[in-house]
């Protein structure tokens, strides 16, 4: 059998995917070629020359990446922190960008003095975010919420192959996180709450990459892209104790919105904006304070416990 160069496939399959409007043309590539040969991409170099019948499976990919079918679908997973999870159709491909808001997350719990912490994911979908914390922190307590059957079955699939390899496994919940009534023994327990929720404002034109392949319930919320975000804050005030954290990304347009929503409740202070890679707002956090009254009842139970010695 024939032995072809890797070097020509590359450049004939960047020059296909740039055609096709692929922005990372280059890098898809090798993504590509890395996945099919199993090897790091950075070890492309290392492999001069292939079988013809690799060339031709290599093509294939090629074929559907140019075709916008989401990268992630066709190598069949995705990277958050140092995991990779199964994704496909039916729920939404985890961003990035949302690899810094896990490092705010670890950051937090790494600072965190209590033990085991509680975390809770709202608007998990492939349960990336969750399983991301529970990998890292074998520690943790984590709870993860999806309202959509699809979505919740990817979390669970993922769940349990993490599960499998050793991680602490995560409790999965299917849910609405607008839902005053969802998860009420978990009042005041949680210590650190991450939400990657939907976020577009409807009518905004993305990628055919997004569009006609991200379930349209995990995109867009409302005409100002916060339908889902404005009511989860009253949930995220109940569920957090005092002290615990909350971070939520948002649309780039929606940061000072965002933020501005929990400077308006009392229960939260420490509210900050956080920018992603480019500069552009990408999500919020903000720490659960005392109200005057809770401090009060904080005050007088430790001035009961000390008259009780």
């Amino acid at each position: 059998m024939s032995r072809l160069p890797l070097r020509l496939a590359l450049i004939d399959a960047t020059t296909q995917l740039d055609e096709a409007g692929v922005h990372s043309a280059r890098a898809d590539a090798e993504m590509l070629a890395a996945h099919l040969l199993g090897v790091e991409r950075t070890r492309l170099g290392l492999v001069p020359l292939v079988d013809e019948s690799v060339i031709d499976a290599y093509k294939k990919m090629v074929e559907q990446r140019a075709k916008r079918i989401p990268l992630q679908y066709i190598l069949g997973t995705a990277a958050m922190g140092d995991i990779d999870i199964e994704v496909g159709p039916g729920v939404f491909v985890p961003r990035p960008e949302t690899e810094l808001l896990l490092g705010w997350a670890l950051a937090f719990l790494g600072n965190c003095d209590q033990h085991p912490p509680v975390v809770m994911d709202l608007c998990t979908g492939s349960g990336a975010l969750a399983l991301a914390i529970a990998h890292a922190r074998p520690d943790a307590v984590v709870h993860a919420v999806e309202l959509e059957p699809r979505a919740l079955a990817w979390a669970r699939r993922n769940a349990d192959a993490r599960a499998q390899a050793g991680d602490t496994p995560i409790k999965l919940y299917q849910g609405d996180v607008t839902d005053r009534t969802i998860l009420a023994n978990l009042e005041g327990a949680v210590d650190l709450i991450v939400a990657n929720p939907p976020y577009i404002p409807e009518g905004v034109e993305l990628e055919p990459e997004v569009a006609d392949h991200d379930p349209h319930s995990a995109l867009f919320a409302g005409p100002d892209g916060l339908s889902v975000i404005k009511p989860m804050i009253s949930n995220v005030a109940r569920w957090l104790r005092i002290g615990g954290a909350v971070g939520v990304e948002h649309d780039d347009t929606n940061g000072a919105d965002v933020a501005g929503l929990f400077t308006a409740r009392r229960v939260f202070g420490d509210v900050a904006e956080h920018p992603d890679l480019a500069g552009k707002p990408r999500f919020v956090v903000a720490r659960r304070i005392a109200t005057d009254i809770e401090a009060q009842r904080a005050e007088a139970a430790g001035e009961g416990e000390r008259m009780s010695r």
